[in-house]
C-alpha cells in the first residue's frame, strides 16, 4: 500500500511498514487543502491531531482504504461517513493506556498529599507542615466513569491501595477484579473520587456540569485525563468555590485546540481558566497523560501491528 504520514511518529512505523513492502510518504507541513489534492494517490493515511479528516475530506481520498490514528480516539474523525465508503478506522488506546493510569494515579497522590502548595511554601522557605497535612486513600472510594482501556489501567494502578473501586459504563458487564460496575446514581452516592475515562461523544459533551455535580452525595474530587470537553469549566470553578469539589486534577481542558499543541494568550485568558491556574487545590497538565517516552513507542507498534493485520 502507498501510505501517507501527516504527523511525525516513533521511527519504527516508518521502518517497519518499509520493511513489509508498504511505500511511505511524509508530509508533516502542508495545509489541509494541499493534503486534499493529492489524497486520492494513498491507500492509507497516519495521523495525530493536526486536522479534522471530515466529509470533503474522505471524498477527496478516493482509493483510501484506512485511516489510523495514533491516539485513543477518533473524535477528529467523521466516523460514520469514513465507514460509510468502506475505510476502515484504526486507532491505538492501547498504546497509551498505562500512561495515562500512572498519570492519574499521580495526580491523585498530588492532590490528597497537597504536593502543589508544600513544593511552592517550602521554596518560599516556608515550613507549614499542619496546613499540608494530607490524605490517604486507603478507605475512600474512587468512582471511574469509563470502563474501557484507560479505565481499565487506572483500575488496576489503585489495587495496592486498599480503596473500593467502582466502575460506570453504557456498556454493561465490564466490572472486574479491579472494579465493580455500579449505576451512575450508586457511584455518584459513593464515590470520594470521581476519575471521567470517556472519549468524547455527544453523549459526554458537557457531561460534568452544575446538575451533574449535583447529584454527587458527599464533596469529592474530580480527576480528567480524558477528553476536556466534557467539563464544563465554568461549573467546575463554581463548584471548587462552593466545596463541593474538593480538588482537580486536570490533564485536559475545555479550552484546547483541535491540534493539541497550544492553549491560549495572555489576552484571551477565560476567567474560568483563570482561576484554575491559580487555585491551590487544582493540578494542570498540558494534555501529557499518555505522552510518554514508552506511550510514543507502544502507540507506534499498535498503529504498525494493526495495519498489517489489516
Amino acid at each position: 500500500m502507498k501510505i501517507l504520514h501527516i504527523d511525525s511518529n516513533h521511527e519504527l512505523m516508518i521502518e517497519q511498514l518499509a520493511a513489509a513492502g508498504h511505500i511511505n510518504h511524509e508530509d508533516y507541513s502542508s495545509s489541509k487543502e494541499e493534503i486534499e489534492a493529492k489524497i486520492d494517490e494513498y491507500d492509507g493515511v497516519v495521523i495525530r491531531s493536526r486536522f479534522k479528516i471530515d466529509k470533503q475530506f474522505i471524498d477527496k481520498a478516493s482509493n483510501l482504504k484506512f485511516i489510523a490514528r495514533v491516539g485513543a480516539g477518533l473524535e477528529s474523525i467523521d466516523i460514520p461517513y469514513a465507514e460509510s465508503k468502506g475505510i476502515h478506522l484504526i486507532a491505538a488506546p492501547e498504546g497509551n493506556r498505562n500512561a495515562v493510569g500512572e498519570h492519574a494515579l499521580g495526580m491523585l497522590l498530588m492532590l490528597f498529599n497537597k504536593l502543589k502548595l508544600a513544593d511552592a511554601e517550602v521554596k518560599a522557605g516556608q515550613w507549614n507542615r499542619e496546613k499540608n497535612r494530607g490524605l490517604e486513600l486507603e478507605g475512600k472510594t474512587v468512582g471511574l466513569i469509563g470502563y474501557g482501556n484507560m479505565g481499565n489501567a487506572f483500575a488496576k494502578k489503585l489495587q495496592g491501595f486498599d480503596c473500593e473501586v467502582l466502575c460506570y459504563d453504557i456498556r454493561p458487564g465490564l466490572g472486574n477484579a479491579n472494579a465493580r460496575q455500579v449505576s451512575l446514581e450508586e457511584l455518584q452516592e459513593k464515590s470520594d473520587v470521581l476519575s471521567l475515562h470517556t472519549p468524547w461523544t455527544p453523549q459526554t459533551d458537557k457531561m460534568v456540569n452544575t446538575h451533574f455535580i449535583s447529584e454527587f452525595k458527599k464533596p469529592f474530587w474530580l480527576i480528567n485525563t480524558a477528553r476536556g470537553k466534557s467539563v464544563v469549566t465554568s461549573d467546575l470553578v463554581e463548584a471548587l468555590k462552593s466545596g463541593k469539589i474538593k480538588g482537580a486534577g486536570l490533564d485536559v481542558l475545555e479550552y484546547e485546540k483541535l491540534s493539541f499543541e497550544n492553549l491560549f494568550t495572555a489576552e484571551d485568558m477565560p476567567e474560568p481558566l483563570h482561576y484554575l491556574i491559580n487555585a491551590d487545590q487544582v493540578v494542570l497538565t498540558p494534555h501529557i497523560a499518555g505522552w510518554t517516552v514508552e506511550s510514543k513507542i507502544k502507540l507506534s507498534q499498535t498503529i504498525v501491528d494493526k495495519i498489517l493485520k489489516l
